[in-house]
């Protein structure tokens, strides 16, 4: 990290936070899956012994609910932590930009008609691009149209920012 940077939360992290990022990368192992398909081939394999039985279906039903159900929350613990780090890292580059605007910051607060909003806009922005470089590749072959959208994204960008 360059001198001057701050970092907030250098504290240990809980237990369930260091216990369900551990069982998201073990999840996501090959040799996890292997050992999951090994046991399914073995339940398989051990119906005949057991006559196929209410009991035998209840255990492969029961283990995999269970199993299931507990993933759901470890799951949604590391999505929540990873979607939090990406939104501040991308805040931090839009702070840090000249142009964008930085009202975009919070952008994931905002309530579904703002983001709709927010997207019809950048829609629009990029079909006036597209068009505009359309017309720049048919003046002259294309050799400016990509420099000339950059260069008028940024102006636009700059302008509404603030």
């Amino acid at each position: 990290m360059a001198s001057g940077s701050t970092l907030v939360g250098s504290r240990e992290r809980s237990l369930f936070t260091r216990f369900s990022q551990w069982v998201a990368v073990q999840a996501g192992r090959p040799t996890t899956f292997v050992g999951a398909m090994v046991i399914i081939v073995l339940w398989g394999l051990s119906g005949p012994f057991a006559g196929f039985g209410d009991t035998w279906q209840l255990v492969i039903n029961t283990s995999t609910t269970i199993i299931t159900f507990l993933m759901v929350f470890v799951i949604q613990n590391s999505q929540n932590r990873d979607t939090a780090a990406l939104h501040i890292k991308i805040d931090e580059l839009i702070a840090r930009l000249e142009g964008p605007r930085r009202v975009l910051l919070d952008l994931e607060e905002l309530d579904d008609t703002a983001l709709e909003e927010i997207r019809a806009e950048y829609e629009e922005m990029a079909r006036i691009e597209r068009e505009r470089d359309s017309r720049n590749r048919g003046n002259d072959g294309g050799a400016s149209g990509t420099k000339t959208s950059r260069s008028s994204s940024r102006r636009t960008s700059a302008s509404r920012s603030g």
